[in-house]
């Protein structure tokens, strides 16, 4: 028998379009608020009613399901406007004007097949008003066109955190009343007062409008916390990062929490039945955290500590871990350390060189595998990334080579020029016996003799101001 070989045929290639509003309100120039309401600052709802010409059909109500699929992508979608309306025993439907300028800007053919002809056009006067505009239609068209805009504000729970610029601070009543306006279930909106310089490191609160009422509930991953905003630290962009370390966890783990806060760590962490112990400073973030973890249920997976981070490696890290790497075998589940306190963390590295003497650890298991730190910090430059590396190295007297760093992942932009990193090495048996004082001019020396670290991390420190 002969082989004929198999013709393949031609790979065929579909994309889906997804039918959907392909037009930008603000970019029409019908659509905008009045030109009178740039540069308010005391909100005025009936300043912005405007009546524009738009254009629509008026079909049988039987008909309105065959004709909707041709138009679909040319309706009018506006705040708390519907585009398929009922008058009288027929419907109406609004189309977008821009798209559509005429009778011929539509799907002519396909409509007449539906019995819908240029009789059932026309433009004709509608109101618009101040529940028609979103959010940042209104802003957009009340802040100062020449000057950037509001960008982005959170929501935790029912309030509203801005983190406004000095530019904006003049318009900052009406921002925040729009914000109430718009926002399902904002009943308080805040602009963060100054910067973070306190010994609990929580934001310093404007209140904008509305309630002032700061205890909030809120979900992070699924999973609800309770806390008084006004009196901890909490920022919802981070949900993420705290979703990748929980991932990293398995039950059975042990996490310790240097700097628990709330608990957006260490409760997830406990959830999962992983052994934890968590720390914070501030006895408010102390108290809630307490609340979230018998809310939460995993009260039995976690002991709590309101001490220094310090304090608490010296004295509760210290002796679990030390427990644990003598009586258990530790090849059998990971251990990890949780430092997220950007701006300082760093400065407590230090704190586990000569955690140990050699004679604490001299019945080790040589198979025992020691925990894996997570420390968070900032970095201001242009290479951040190599200034983050710096000042872990520094802090903890001993360069990151290949054995010890983990990673260093970006977190966040903070600022321009301003990031965010987790850097994620492995403690070691040296560096627990070794106070810093014996490995720091050892580490300089090696440091300065890297032509390229010392380049970079010179470069990093220019750029840092």
């Amino acid at each position: 028998m002969r082989f004929v070989p198999r013709l393949q045929a031609p790979r065929i290639t579909i994309i889906f379009t997804r039918l959907r509003h392909y037009f930008r309100n603000m970019n029409c120039s019908e659509l905008l608020p009045p030109a009178s309401v740039r540069g308010m600052r005391e909100l005025q709802r009936s300043e912005f009613q405007k009546r524009v010409q738009v254009p629509r059909l008026r079909v049988p109500e039987s008909q309105v399901q065959l004709v909707i699929p041709l138009v679909k992508k040319f309706l009018l979608k506006m705040e708390h406007l519907h585009p398929v309306r009922a008058v009288d025993k027929s419907r109406e439907i609004l189309l977008h004007p821009m798209p559509i300028q005429g009778w011929e800007s539509l799907p002519t053919e396909d409509l007449q097949k539906q019995q819908v002809t240029q009789e059932h056009f026309c433009f004709a006067e509608l109101e618009l008003n101040y529940e028609n505009w979103s959010v940042n239609e209104i802003l957009k068209s009340v802040l100062p066109e020449e000057e950037e805009g509001m960008t982005s504000y959170s929501r935790i729970g029912h309030i509203v955190h801005l983190n406004l610029r000095d530019h904006l601070l003049p318009f900052k009543q009406i921002i925040g009343e729009v914000l109430r306006d718009k926002l399902p279930n904002c009943r308080t909106v805040v602009n963060k007062a100054s910067t973070i310089d306190n010994t609990y490191r929580n934001f310093q609160l404007e209140l904008i409008c509305g309630e002032p009422d700061y205890q909030v509930e809120t979900k992070e991953n699924g999973i609800p916390f309770e806390f008084d905003f006004s009196k901890v630290y909490w920022n919802p962009r981070l949900s993420t990062e705290h979703e990748r370390i929980v991932k990293l966890l398995q039950p059975g783990d042990v996490l310790y929490d240097v700097f628990a806060g709330v608990g957006p760590f260490s409760v997830p962490a406990a959830k999962k039945r992983c052994h934890v112990l968590a720390n914070d400073l501030n006895p408010v973030s102390f108290h809630w955290l307490q609340h979230n973890a018998k809310r939460n249920k995993c009260l039995s997976n976690i002991k709590m500590f309101n001490k220094d981070g310090r304090q608490f490696i010296l004295e509760e890290l210290r002796d679990d871990l030390l427990q644990r790497l003598l009586s258990t075998d530790t090849s059998k589940y990971a251990i990890h350390i949780s430092m997220n306190l950007p701006a300082m963390a760093v400065e407590f590295l230090d704190a586990y060189r000569g955690l140990y003497t050699d004679k604490e650890l001299a019945d080790l298991n040589n198979a025992a595998v020691f925990p894996t730190v997570h420390v968070y910090s900032f970095a201001k430059g242009e290479n951040t990334r190599a200034l983050v590396r710096e000042l872990v190295e520094q802090n903890l007297a001993s360069t990151l080579d290949e054995k010890l760093l983990q990673g260093i992942s970006f977190v966040r932009n903070v600022a321009p020029n301003k990031d965010m990193y987790r850097v994620s090495f492995k403690l070691t048996r040296n560096l627990l016996t070794t106070p810093k004082e014996a490995e720091a001019s050892n580490t300089r020396k090696r440091v300065a003799g890297d032509k390229n670290v010392q380049t970079e991390v010179a470069e990093a420190k220019v750029k840092c101001v």
